[in-house]
């Protein structure tokens, strides 16, 4: 599983960061980031997918 951002839905909440900080961070604008290479790893999931749901904007997408 991986997860990215659409930068073009983005509006900068950072709950994707707040909620799931293994998996994304901010940029210089605060802007959500995906960590790494999108990867999910073992065990963070769930925490994937809270910060799918909780994205105001849908930025968040889980591909398989």
């Amino acid at each position: 599983m991986n997860v990215r951002i659409d930068p073009e839905r983005c509006q900068g909440h950072g709950r994707c960061y707040d909620l799931a900080p293994a998996l994304f961070g901010e940029d210089e604008e605060g802007y959500g980031q995906v960590a790494g290479d999108g990867a999910v790893p073992p065990g963070r999931l769930d925490d994937a997918r809270r910060a799918a749901a909780n994205c105001p904007e849908r930025a968040i997408a889980l591909e398989v």
